[in-house]
């Protein structure tokens, strides 16, 4: 299994690492055109457009009636699924759920003693659409997304939430992701997918009404519509193929260790997974146990490939040399796979989400734990942070000045007015001084 043998110094080598990384986030020929097309098509024709698209790609016999599923459908999909399986998608719901209500903001004043009230106004946007890829032929829904997405919406106290998929050959949807909508209380689910669904949540047509902020992962062609409608609708992010770096030393197993690399590989041909360590031995031991669990999976040809192109050992002096790294390589997810992560925590700048010591693999914040595997890729998490409560609201300042704090400040206000060259700005505040 070609997987890169490389080292790390210090800030000298990084030059070298950074030149090899690039390319992941520059895959070549971009589909803007296409997109774009596709975007005016659905402005100009609507539900039309989204059953012509619908059929030419997902169901031959999809009609602009047949968009939208019966709330019934929704409602009955909860008995197709075996009860089991509801019983785990409810406790991460709630786990999900749990941990987003710690990010509720509320809405704050300060009153000066001149009566003067200042504050901000916390308020949800009005309506959220939500993409959920279909997987293979639609046969393998990302049901994690749907919770991840929702979830916070509904906690931010969203009232209309879309949630939009592409349909089986037959014109059905898996009944896991129906049954996933009736838990979370959601029953509007649109049968359509990549551009055009971005497209009908950006414009609105007959059957989907226009919505506030878009979410949810899915291709080049997903991501490609988001990023040309962003402003004129709120966007989630503008996500990357997946990755994740491990930091480990001597206490660590290779083969979990292998095992977490490959969590994130078989995603994506263009997935990145780095270990990064002091210990050469772990190193080795880690490359022989990915060439052997990597032959077993049903994705091996992804995963082989996502090795090759971006996976890597990096052997470095010591561990604060691999803390150095993983800062630089700001991943999207981390591992601390050390004897004492919490020793390690606090000098990790940039990492979309951490996963402490031995028993927290990746997976568990992907689908259980409750923090949202919504997360920054391509070193954005520099300066961008996971999905959130703080995604579906938006914050208004309050102003209230009183009589005497703009009388006691108009000639200040107006001063500065006139430096910018603004003289109506200037009047505006000093025909209140009396």
């Amino acid at each position: 299994m070609p997987c890169r043998d490389l080292a790390y110094s210090g800030p000298e080598s990084w030059p070298a690492i950074e030149q090899w990384l690039t390319p992941r986030a520059e895959p070549g020929a971009t589909v803007d055109g296409a997109v774009a097309d596709i975007l005016a098509d659905v402005r100009a024709r609507g539900d039309d457009a989204l059953a012509d698209y619908g059929r030419r790609f997902d169901c031959q016999t999809l009609s602009p009636r047949g968009l939208r599923v019966p709330a019934a459908e929704i409602a009955a999909a909860r008995e197709r699924v075996p009860a089991a399986d509801l019983d785990i998608l409810a406790e991460a719901a709630a786990n999900i759920r749990a941990f987003h209500e710690g990010q509720r903001e509320n809405s704050w004043w300060t009153t000066r003693p001149d009566g003067t009230i200042l504050g901000q106004m916390v308020r949800p946007v009005d309506r959220v659409g939500l993409y959920v890829p279909g997987g293979q032929s639609g046969q393998t829904p990302l049901v994690s997304s749907l919770l991840m997405n929702a979830i916070p919406a509904q906690v931010a106290g969203v009232g209309s939430i879309c949630v939009a998929s592409p349909p089986r050959p037959d014109g059905s949807l898996d009944p896991v992701l129906l049954a996933t909508a009736a838990l979370l209380g959601i029953d509007e689910v649109v049968r359509m997918g990549s551009a055009w669904a971005i497209a009908a949540f950006a414009y609105g047509t007959a059957t989907v009404a226009p919505v506030d902020v878009i979410a949810g992962p899915g291709n080049i062609f997903v991501t490609t519509a988001k990023r040309l409608l962003m402003g004129r609708v709120g966007i989630d992010m503008i996500a990357g193929p997946s990755e994740i770096a491990i930091i480990a030393d001597a206490s660590a197993a290779p083969a979990w260790l292998a095992a977490d690399m490959l969590s994130q590989a078989e995603h994506d041909p263009l997935a990145s997974a780095i270990l990064a360590t002091p210990d050469a031995a772990l190193a080795r031991a880690v490359r022989a146990e990915l060439a052997r669990q990597a032959e077993l999976l049903p994705r091996a040809d992804i995963a082989a490939r996502a090795l090759q192109a971006w996976g890597a050992t990096i052997l470095t002096p010591d561990l604060d040399a691999a803390v150095d790294l993983v800062n630089r390589l700001a991943p999207e997810h981390l591992e601390l796979a050390v004897a004492d992560p919490w020793a390690l925590v606090g000098r990790v700048r940039h990492a979309g989400a951490i996963f402490m010591g031995h028993t927290s693999p990746e997976p568990v914040g992907d689908y259980f734990a409750g923090p949202n595997h919504v997360l920054p890729t391509l070193s954005t998490a520099r300066f961008s942070s996971a999905l959130s409560v703080q995604t579906f609201i938006k914050k208004s300042s309050v102003i209230a000045t009183s009589p005497a704090f703009t009388a006691a400040n108009a000639h200040k206000i107006a001063r500065m007015a006139r430096m910018e060259g603004l003289e109506a700005h200037a009047r505006s505040v000093e025909a209140r001084r009396g």
